[in-house]
C-alpha cells in the first residue's frame, strides 16, 4: 500500500506561471487515488474562483490557476500549507462502476493474436483475462475522454506497437505495458487492439463530456457481434497496419 509521511517533500515542479505539478509517488498504485482525491478537494477548497483546473495523473496532479488572481509564489506556499497536514481520503472505492459491452473479435482486436503470444496463452484466456479484472480510471489525457486504466493482470502485459497506427477506430479497446483503455475518437495510436466497445465513451452532450472520470471503476463485459450491433456499435474491421 502506498503510504506517505513525506509529503512536506514533495516534488513542486513549474509548468509555467499559471501552473504546479505536484508529484507525489514514483509508482503506479491503485491506492495512490485517496491521496489524489483529498489533495484536489483542498486544492479546490483553498484557491476557491481562482482554480482553472486540475490535472490528475498516475503519480502527479496538475494545479491550473488564474495568475491575476495568485501569483505562482502564492499558489506554491497554498500547496505547501495543504500538503503539510494532508490525509488520505477513508476510502479507494470512490467513483461510479462502469461496464462497457465489448465484442473481442480479430477483425477489430487485430492484436488479440500478438499479446496470446507473447503471453503463451490461448486468444481466449486472453479475453477472459482482460474482461474477468476491474480497472480503476489513473489519468485522463492524450485527447479528450480517453482514460488511462490499470493495473493490467501482469499475464497479458504486452508492449505497444513498433509502428502506431495512423488511425485507431471509435471505441478500440486496448492494452500496452500494465494499462488498459478504450479509444473515446478516431486518433493514431499504437496500442494492442483487442476489440471494441459501444459504448460512447466522450459526449458533447453528456455533463462533463467525459463517460469515465479519474476514481472510476470499469469492467469490460464480452459481448457477441449481434449484442454489439444492438447496441449500435460499428463492426467495420480495423485496418492493417501500414
Amino acid at each position: 500500500m502506498s503510504q506517505r509521511t513525506d509529503l512536506h517533500r514533495s516534488m513542486l515542479e513549474s509548468a509555467g506561471l499559471d501552473s504546479w505539478i505536484v508529484r507525489l509517488f514514483d509508482a503506479i498504485d491503485e491506492n495512490n487515488l485517496p491521496w489524489f482525491s483529498a489533495l484536489s478537494r483542498r486544492c479546490e477548497q483553498a484557491f476557491g474562483d481562482a482554480l482553472i483546473d486540475l490535472v490528475p495523473s498516475y503519480t502527479t496532479l496538475l494545479v491550473v490557476f488564474d495568475p491575476l488572481r495568485v501569483s505562482p509564489a502564492q499558489a506554491r506556499t497554498m500547496i505547501y500549507t495543504i500538503l503539510a497536514d494532508l490525509e488520505p481520503d477513508g476510502s479507494t472505492n470512490t467513483g461510479e462502476v462502469h461496464e462497457l459491452a465489448t465484442w473481442y473479435d480479430p477483425s477489430v482486436g487485430p492484436e488479440l493474436s500478438r499479446v496470446a503470444e507473447h503471453a503463451d496463452i490461448s486468444v481466449s484466456d486472453v479475453i477472459k483475462i482482460h474482461s474477468e479484472q476491474v480497472y480503476r480510471v489513473f489519468a485522463l489525457g492524450f485527447a479528450p475522454g480517453f482514460a488511462f486504466m490499470g493495473l493490467l493482470d501482469p499475464r497479458i502485459e504486452c508492449p505497444r506497437l513498433d509502428t502506431p497506427r495512423r488511425r485507431v477506430p471509435v471505441g478500440s479497446v486496448a492494452l500496452a505495458g500494465r494499462q488498459t483503455a478504450a479509444y473515446p475518437a478516431p486518433t493514431p495510436g499504437g496500442w494492442n487492439l483487442l476489440g471494441r466497445t459501444s459504448a460512447r465513451l466522450f459526449d458533447r452532450e453528456r455533463e462533463g463530456f467525459s463517460l469515465l472520470r479519474v476514481g472510476d471503476q470499469v469492467r469490460f463485459v464480452p459481448v457477441s457481434r449481434d449484442e454489439f450491433e444492438r447496441e449500435g456499435g460499428d463492426t467495420t474491421p480495423t485496418e492493417p497496419l501500414a
